[in-house]
């Protein structure tokens, strides 16, 4: 799938489910708010978030971190104008927004020289098959000494059969679809690039939450 399918589907997908989005996740999406209050962010630091879907959590990192320089990039043009409402309503001068696909970003497309400090995915590696890719090029686009940051569903083996089926079945519809190999990935690349990982599971291992932190040359 080439960029204009990918964001072609993604429209497709949220052009309705946008104006709910915010409320509606947030009784599914756990996690995410943990993960940001983990991350130690210092004044002036760039912080991009992959799959920024309408700034939610930007906002949140904004109203956190008022002196970092935030960074955004969805796949969606409309979930991004909702991005823009929002950011505007809330009056956040810190966040820029750009169109375009997780696994071709780059920092030279926000202005941004020598990589990020931070890169946030908070619920966006289930949603794209090739995941792989995303974190591959995020580590990448990292300053030696940055963090990437990861929350995202896990394997449920902790909770009843029926209850991980339901779910599921459910995120199927909305073509979610969590990969339990995300750990061993997860593990293996850090044990080729070296940099310190740690992953975390929560509520019955309904999710996981990973730290990892690029190492020096």
């Amino acid at each position: 799938m080439d960029a204009m399918d990918a964001a072609q589907k993604m429209d497709q997908q949220y052009r309705y489910q946008r104006y709910v989005y915010d409320l509606s996740r947030k009784y599914y999406l756990l996690g995410r708010d943990t993960l940001l209050s983990e991350i130690s962010v210092k004044a002036g630091e760039h912080v991009l978030e992959v799959g920024c879907g309408t700034a939610r959590n930007l906002i949140k990192l904004s109203s956190m971190h008022p002196e970092a320089k935030l960074y955004g990039l969805d796949a969606s043009q409309l979930m991004l104008d909702s991005a823009y409402e929002k950011r505007q309503f809330q009056k956040t001068n810190n966040i820029a927004l750009k169109q375009g696909l997780a696994q071709q970003v780059t920092p030279e497309q926000f202005g941004v020289e020598g990589g990020f400090d931070h890169i946030v995915c908070p619920y966006v590696l289930s949603m794209i098959p090739n995941w792989h890719e995303v974190i591959e090029q995020a580590i990448k686009n990292l300053k030696v000494g940055g963090s990437l940051h990861i929350v995202d569903f896990s394997d449920q083996s902790a909770m009843p059969t029926w209850f991980s089926k339901l779910l599921l079945t459910w995120l199927d519809w909305f073509n979610v679809h969590p990969d339990p190999k995300l750990p061993a990935y997860l593990a293996t690349l850090s044990e080729r690039l070296g940099g310190e990982l740690t992953i975390k599971q929560i509520a019955g291992r309904y999710a996981l939450i990973v730290h990892y932190t690029k190492q020096g040359e």
